[in-house]
Order: structure tokens, then sequence, then C-alpha cells
């Protein structure tokens, strides 16, 4: 069967149910890269610079040539590696596998992988455009209309928990720290891996609202700030936030100071200090020094109650500074962290 090309459309339906092939070099697969790929990567970083080099100094023909040299060797190691990631044997009909392949625009390298593996036996299709109209795509799903439901509350309330709750209701969910691998605030990042880039932050976002199924049906999502960690909401979607209906549920403050404390207080000393040491500027140089001091005598509790009057000051600052704030906010009172009684409420009042 002859190599089809594909639209971006019809590419994104496909890959939730079949093999993506990234051939790419590692150093771009790692930067950013299609969720749902692998990476398959027909030259190494180097050889990419080489090939690319000779393709702007000397010709196309001779750029030609030296990808030749590199591709060669490398067939059947592809093609065994392809197999193994299809989990079919050299004995079996290969043409029963749909391979999806992409580089960056849809050219040699694509091209030349998918050659091999078509003469091979698998069935290929090749992304037209590559990644490069894949990330277009991207930038599309932030520009569409959404119904949002804003979920707001001051640091402590357990905003996270009570989305993941609406989404065991079968509410639609969009887990903004998750997807951005941080928690929000100075301590957020605590416990965790690293960030993303911005690119694959956004590429994972993209992902995540093209596959809710009915984009008119409400989107619960946390209050945030545009900046998570080292992320940036984009803009278009990040302004669609701030002109939806913001549900903020008013927990008292020694409630989420004791819930915060619980949360946080099982981490490392010294990661903790870190953390406030980033945002001394904004705490100021006493507040700094005494959070830092209560933390050292492990009193945990006093050093978190600094922090949470710093940062109740600046949400609210934030929740106000929306358009239309006193219209599209709705307070909703609740006694203490309790994820399935606040779920209650908001689903009540929402």
């Amino acid at each position: 069967m002859a190599i089809q090309k594909i639209n971006i459309e019809t590419f994104a339906q496909m890959s939730k149910t079949h093999l993506v092939l990234d051939v790419r070099s590692p150093s771009e697969y790692t930067h950013a890269h299609i969720p749902s790929a692998v990476s398959f990567p027909l030259f190494s970083d180097e050889e990419r610079k080489i090939v690319g080099t000779a393709y702007k100094q000397q010709s196309r023909e001779i750029a030609i040539k030296i990808g030749l040299d590199y591709f060669g060797p490398k067939m059947r190691t592809m093609v065994e590696e392809a197999e193994r990631l299809t989990n079919v044997s050299e004995n079996e009909p290969h043409s029963s596998k749909k391979i999806l392949v992409h580089c960056w625009r849809g050219g040699m390298r694509s091209g030349g992988v998918a050659w091999l593996l078509d003469l091979y036996g698998f069935q290929v299709y090749m992304l037209e455009g590559g990644y490069k109209i894949y990330r277009n795509w991207i930038i599309q799903q932030f520009e569409k209309t959404y119904h949002f439901k804003i979920v707001g509350g001051y640091t402590g309330s357990g905003k996270t928990l009570l989305i993941h709750q609406l989404a065991k209701k079968e509410k639609s969910i969009l887990d903004l720290e998750e997807i951005a691998n941080h928690k929000g605030s100075a301590l957020g990042a605590i416990g965790l891996s690293p960030q993303p880039s911005q690119e694959m932050f956004e590429n994972l976002l993209g992902e995540a609202l093209a596959n809710i199924s009915d984009s008119d049906k409400p989107i619960f999502l946390e209050d945030e700030s545009q900046r998570i960690g080292n992320l940036q909401i984009p803009l278009s979607l990040w302004q669609k936030m701030q002109a939806s209906k913001v549900y903020f549920v008013d927990i008292p403050f020694e409630e989420r100071l004791d819930y915060l404390t619980q949360e946080y207080g099982i981490h490392p000393q010294q990661e903790l200090v870190s953390a406030i040491l980033r945002i001394q500027k904004r705490l100021g140089g006493l507040e700094t020094k005494n959070a830092i001091n209560f933390l050292i005598e492990n009193n945990h509790k006093e050093s978190f109650r600094i922090l949470l009057k710093y940062y109740d000051k600046w949400y609210e600052k934030g929740l106000y500074k929306r358009e239309n704030a006193q219209e599209i906010i709705t307070i909703i009172k609740a006694e203490k962290v309790d994820t399935e009684q606040n779920v209650q409420l908001l689903m009540k009042n929402s």
C-alpha cells in the first residue's frame, strides 16, 4: 500500500490509536514533541547539523548524499525497532499495522523513513506540513470558545482536589497544574520533576483541550495566575479564563493553614527554605527571615502562616482585578477543606 499523506485533523484522530514516530533529531524531540509520539530519529544531532550545513553551503544534492550515508547503515535497525514498537514479528503480516510519521515540515526526513517502512510492509501515513503544522493546530485550540467554570479559593483551599473530584463525577476538567507539573505557589515545585518547556506545555495543554469531547459543556478548571512556575498560560486562553465565571470556595484561614501545614510540612527543610528565598523580594526581608527561622525551629505552621497571609493578599488583589468582577464572582462559604462536602457545594452553586 502506498504512503498516504494526511492532514492535521486526520492525524490528530489517528494518533489516539496508532503509533506515531517523530523522526526529528533527539534534541528537537527533547525540547518539545507531540505528546503521543515516540522518538525515532533519522539523524543524530551532529548528523543533522552536518547535513543542514551541506544543504546551505553546498547543494541539496550533496546534502542528500551525506544523509544517505548516515541513513543506509541504520535501515535494518530502524525496521526492527518499528517491529518492536508495533509488537509485530517478522513472520506476521505488517500491512495491518498503521504507523504515523512526521518530521519538522513533512519533508525529506519523514519521507525517507516513510519510504523504508512502507517498503518493508507497514501501512504508513505521513503528516502533511509536519510538526510545524501541528504547532499551528495547537495554537488554534487556544483561540476556540470554551465554557469555562473557574474554581477559585485562597491558597490551601484544596482546589486541585475539587477538580479531580468533579472529574470522578463525570464533569469535564482541565488540570493546569498537572499539565505544568507545578502546584502554583513558591512551594509548588517541591517534590516534583522539572517542568516541561513552554512549547511542550502548550502541546500538552492544546491536546487536553482538543480531547474534551464536547467543548460546549462546562469545563471546570482551577483559578491560576498566568504564570505557573516557569511557564505561561497562553494569553488568548488566559483572557478567556479571566472573563469566565469564578466560583470562590471561601474557607477560614486557620483551616487552610492546617491543610497547608499537613501538605507541605513533610518536605525537606532546605527545599522549603529555598522556596521561601525565591519570593523574598515580594515577601520582604523581615518576613522572609521570620518564616525561615520558624522552619529552622521546626515550627512549620507559623512559617506557613506568614506565607499564607502573603498569598491571600496577592490572590485577592488578582481576583478582583477582573473586569466585571462583582458580576462574575460567586462566593461559596465552606467550613473546612473537605473535598466531598465542598464539591457538593460547588455543584449546587454553579
